[in-house]
């Protein structure tokens, strides 16, 4: 049968692709008990068919080697492929491949299991210019995350083949490379494609040649009619609302990321029954922790203690303690979360992002300031994955940076709660019976009232209060 199989290889290569998917699935009948059908996917057979249609080598082969076979088949031309090597499978598996061995294709890279489609925001870099190996050459907006697309191999950008605002899917083919250079039109960055050559003047010899070359034409002076004056431009009542014009207007269109997050807020309202309610917080214990121990902590940790750690950890004790604020209503259901994923609102030049703390409650102050850092570089970035913004039982939006003093919160669907803090302004406050100037922070809980009660955010609320005005409940469990 493998004889049969081999004589029609050689006699029609048109075949190749056929017979080499045939061979997989027969040898899987043909080997006996030496290979399993676990050992030997049907993918394998598929991305073969791909390889061949591609790349157009594989009909020099005639026999293929499978793992527990014996391999003393006679190779048609001398040459033997290995289906399960190592060194070919990622090449075979590679998005990129062309038909020409210099040029490549850049395309749109996988963006993520909810992601479809994206727009092509910019390119980084100019037909003619030199890339290397996973350099960014464009940008990729999509409604969540900016995705790079990077060049496949290093060499020269020969054209783009996709314009700035196109709607792309992964796959779409973006740019051409040329690995060897050959046939590119080097572009200057500050010249644009589109700019079109200055006419060139014309020499004063050819001015005379064109004049003698066009008949005389004798004029005959016309008289102009006096201008008609323009009607004055009616007066407008006092009462009468006068518009700007239309010319002092700029229409831009909104990006992918700001429509995501325009419909995510107002489907939070068009959903929920969303009720705030406020505390404020005298900050002047925590303040005394963080100047106290700043610089051990930086020395020991390698990163600076801010307040976001402190409030995080009170969250943590405050949602352990009221659960129903972690939960979330799902049909006629209610689902109780056993984890404390919590999300930290950023705000960023191109939108808000919210990327989640995992598994908050087993984190210390340490690592919640670590983490906190790292994913506040990448979103100013713009390089946060899908992954590290998906999920979330519970967010804190920290307004008090810009300097509000107060706000109500919307919640970030699909959670069910979100705290608001704002900025520590001095105010006077009785303590003691004295009044003394404190450092005080307005804070907000807003929640879905189809949910949360009003005791329980204010029992959730008072917590946060008292774990921040005195740290060492964390310790005691109090």
């Amino acid at each position: 049968m493998l004889g049969v199989l081999r004589r029609k290889v050689v006699s029609s290569a048109s075949t190749t692709s056929l017979f080499l998917g045939q061979c997989v699935r027969k040898s899987l009948h043909t080997v006996g008990p030496a290979i399993s059908s676990s050992r030997i996917p049907f993918a394998a057979a598929e991305e073969t068919s791909l390889l061949t249609r591609q790349c157009g080598h594989a009909r020099n082969f005639s026999q293929l080697v499978l793992p527990g076979c014996s391999s003393n088949l006679r190779p048609e031309r001398g040459a033997v492929i290995n289906l399960w090597s190592s060194a070919t499978l990622p090449n075979w598996s590679r998005p990129f491949c062309a038909n020409s061995g210099d040029q490549v294709d850049a395309v749109v890279p996988f963006m993520g299991e909810s992601i479809s489609d994206g727009t092509l925001a910019k390119f980084l870099k100019n037909p003619g210019d030199r890339v290397e190996v996973d350099e960014p050459i464009a940008q990729i907006e999509t409604d969540k995350v900016t995705i790079d697309v990077t060049s496949p191999e290093a060499g020269v950008i020969q054209k783009f083949v996709a314009n700035e605002g196109d709607t792309v899917e992964p796959g779409y083919k973006v740019a051409i490379i040329s690995k060897s250079g050959e046939g590119v039109e080097h572009v200057p960055a500050s010249k644009k494609p589109s700019e079109k050559a200055a006419p060139q003047p014309s020499s004063p010899a050819e001015d005379k040649k064109e004049e003698k070359a066009k008949p005389q034409v004798e004029t005959i002076p016309v008289k102009e009619k006096p201008k008609e004056s323009s009607p004055p431009p009616p007066k407008r009542s006092p009462t009468e609302l006068q518009l700007p014009p239309k010319e002092r207007e700029r229409r831009v269109p909104m990006t992918r990321l700001r429509k995501r997050v325009a419909t995510r807020l107002k489907d939070s309202q068009n959903t929920f029954a969303m009720l705030t309610t406020f505390n404020e917080v005298d900050m002047t214990n925590l303040m005394k922790l963080r100047t106290d121990y700043k610089d051990a902590f930086v020395e020991k940790h390698g990163v600076k203690l801010g307040f976001m750690s402190g409030f995080v950890k009170a969250a943590v004790s405050a949602l352990q303690s009221q659960p129903i604020v972690n939960a979330v209503i799902d049909g006629d259901d209610i689902i109780y979360r056993d984890y404390i994923d919590i999300s930290i609102a950023v705000g960023t030049p191109k939108g808000l992002v919210v990327p989640v703390l995992r598994n908050a409650e087993q984190m210390n102050f340490a690592e919640i300031e670590k983490t906190i850092n790292g994913l506040a570089k990448k979103a100013n970035d713009g390089s946060l994955s899908i992954d590290e913004m998906a999920g979330g039982s519970f967010t804190i939006s920290n307004g008090g940076v810009y300097g509000s003093l107060l706000s109500t919160p919307i919640i970030n669907p699909p959670q069910s709660a979100i705290l608001g803090m704002h900025s520590i302004v001095s105010r006077p406050m009785v303590v003691g019976g004295n009044i003394v100037p404190r450092p005080m922070m307005y804070i907000a809980l807003t929640y879905d009232h189809r949910l949360i009660d009003g005791r329980e955010a204010v029992f959730f609320l008072r917590r946060i209060k008292d774990v921040v005005e005195d740290p060492r409940r964390l310790l005691l469990d109090v």
